[in-house]
């Protein structure tokens, strides 16, 4: 390949994502990550792309909200030109509602999203028997939104280094950087900025979930007792996950995750009986702000970061790239200012 415009250090969702979109204005791109696609954090098994609340609106929720709008027609792209599909599909989610104070609360979001989501997507109230797969709500209503899309995650990152290398694009475990570098290492990225000494980090958050064999695939995804419970396109069911601060192996799963399958089953009967086929643990990188950090790396004079997806990183992905691309190529900066790297200093 010619010498790279841009150089990601890091294989994950921001890093993939960053590299696609700067592919996409021209430059020549080159990913760089030891493990591979989705080695880390992007590389587990949920794929819930689901909002925040429509009230108290903000930057962020507003970035969030733009990037899961964006999201079909940036998978659609990516599948097409990679050839691998990303397991996306826009196809809502259901939530219970516990009592009547949450019932009223419930509509009174339904009332702000009309205007906050501009009539792109809604929030409604509905009967818990409308659905065919809907979870156990003691009010017999459930909230319906129809913003919420899933993906799987690993997938989704084999789709992208796909269609980057289908474009000319490397993606590597190996090589030198060139051009504009931009560091999207997840927990060892923010591991390196953090002062906090070891115990349990602040810049890594340990998660479980699981797979089940139960074909739900063109069902909404649910979320029910803090639980996300995410079909797949392949016939599995994802549930997870765990936020756990104090660990020993962030690599094991343990009776945590096993408390999350039964809690899922509970919520859920209909899962009752259905075969646990993966056990999945990694670490999140978390930023103190909890916001992802954008912008010019506080570390690496003259280089940028793209860091702290958390729990929102593929949701928030499209438009991460886009904005990182706009400063990156052309020194365009549309990054909110809470997503700045001093935000979580």
């Amino acid at each position: 390949m010619a010498m790279a415009d841009v150089t990601v250090m890091g294989a994950g969702i921001f890093g993939l994502s960053v590299a696609w979109a700067c592919q996409s204005r021209g430059a020549k791109v080159r990913v760089i990550d030891p493990g591979g696609a989705g080695a880390g954090a992007s590389g587990g098994i949920v794929g819930a792309l689901a909002p925040h609340v429509p009230e108290n609106w903000n930057d962020k929720k507003q970035f969030q909200f733009e990037s899961l709008l964006m999201a079909e027609g940036f998978w659609a792209e990516v599948e097409a030109t990679g050839g691998i599909s990303a397991g996306y599909a826009r196809l809502g989610r259901l939530q219970p509602i516990a009592d009547d104070a949450a019932l009223a609360l419930a509509h009174a979001r339904a009332g702000t999203s009309v205007d906050l989501w501009r009539g792109l997507a809604t929030w409604s109230i509905e009967r818990s028997d409308a659905f065919d797969w809907s979870p156990v709500s003691p009010t017999g209503k459930l909230i319906y939104d129809t913003l919420s899309a899933r993906v799987h995650p690993r997938r989704a990152c084999r789709a992208l280094a796909a269609a980057l290398r289908a474009r000319g694009g490397e993606v590597d475990t190996a090589g030198a950087s060139q051009g504009n570098v931009v560091w999207a290492t997840g927990v060892a990225g923010l591991q390196e900025l953090s002062a906090h000494p070891a115990g349990a980090p602040d810049y890594a958050v340990k998660g479980q979930g699981a797979l089940l064999h139960f074909d739900a695939r063109d069902m909404p995804q649910l979320f029910a007792d803090t639980l996300h419970i995410v079909p797949h396109a392949d016939g599995t069911v994802a549930i997870g996950s765990t936020s756990e601060r104090a660990f020993d192996d962030p690599d094991s799963t343990d009776a945590l995750l096993d408390d999350v399958i039964e809690r899922a089953m509970r919520a859920v009967p209909v899962l009752h009986g259905a075969r646990v086929v993966e056990r999945w643990a990694g670490l999140r990188p978390r930023s103190r702000s909890r916001a992802p950090m954008l912008g010019a790396h506080p570390l690496h004079a003259g280089q940028f970061i793209a860091n702290g997806g958390f729990k929102i990183g593929f949701g928030m992905a499209p438009r991460v790239g886009e904005v990182m691309a706009d400063l990156v190529l052309e020194n365009i900066d549309n990054i909110p200012q809470g997503f700045r790297p001093e935000a979580s200093q």
